[in-house]
């Protein structure tokens, strides 16, 4: 079995303060066959500087581009528009990958044709102390139907064929906080995709992102939530929602 090409998409947006740790984290990386994409979305400090500063260490792997955009999701929408590997993956921009071992873990499990996409687990951390975990979120437990009730696989672990996009479509930009969700519940609820679980940390997370921003952003989300399950015709409500919550809490440290 031929092993996968993978891309990875990074948006970017005045992201100076983390991004060197995020490409860092990429440049450390045991597997070698990936492509990277940086889509800026017209960065005004020193972003732009940082991506060109690296690009010479990428070998010609790095590809970029800088144009306004409407939000994050419209951003990772162009990067997938440019991917050209078999699988595709998200790194955010206050991210970084946890260990050297995620990419080729990845490319190794997705060597079988029958496997569709892979996820795992993450970690948050402190944005100024990125050694002090506050939260750990695993997948372990994630079930397809259990997205009735707002669950998913931990989004920045989630990798899978370029072809999931082509049949399933892109995110949905209308959504303020919760594409991701909407559009993993085309991609694996509705389209019944062959996934496998890797018990292993992919992702190191700054707080403060745009889904972990207080109260206001879990009202979002709720909203975002009921919408892309109506939207889709998946039966959901308030109540069912909420009961993820009382499970987050033991994800606490």
């Amino acid at each position: 079995m031929a092993i996968p090409h993978i891309t990875i998409i990074t948006a970017t947006l005045n992201c100076a303060g983390t991004l060197r740790d995020t490409l860092e984290s990429v440049l450390a990386q045991t597997f070698c066959d990936y492509e990277y994409i940086v889509v800026d979305g017209g960065s005004q400090d020193e972003t732009l500087k940082i991506i060109k500063e690296y690009e010479p260490r990428f070998s010609g792997k790095l590809k970029w581009t800088s144009e306004p955009d409407k939000n994050l999701y419209d951003a990772l929408n162009k990067g997938i528009g440019m991917a050209m590997g078999d699988v595709v993956g998200i790194l955010n921009a206050d991210d970084f990958y946890s260990s050297p071992n995620i990419l080729v873990t990845v490319a190794r499990t997705m060597e079988d044709r029958n496997i569709e996409a892979v996820y795992g687990d993450v970690h948050y951390v402190r944005r100024e102390e990125t050694d002090k975990t506050v939260r750990y979120y695993s997948s372990r437990i994630f079930r397809p139907w259990l997205m009735r009730l707002g669950f998913m696989p931990a989004h920045p672990s989630f990798y899978c064929r370029r072809e999931c996009f082509l049949t399933h479509g892109l995110y949905d930009t209308s959504f303020r906080v919760a594409a991701d969700f909407e559009l993993l519940l085309r991609i694996i609820y509705l389209g019944h995709i062959h996934m496998r679980y890797l018990p292993l940390d992919f992702v190191t997370m700054r707080r403060g992102g745009i889904s972990s921003s207080g109260m206001r952003s879990y009202l979002q989300i709720m909203r975002d939530h009921l919408r892309a399950l109506k939207k889709n015709g998946v039966y959901s409500n308030v109540l069912l929602l909420s009961l993820r919550y009382i499970y987050k809490v033991w994800e606490l440290r």
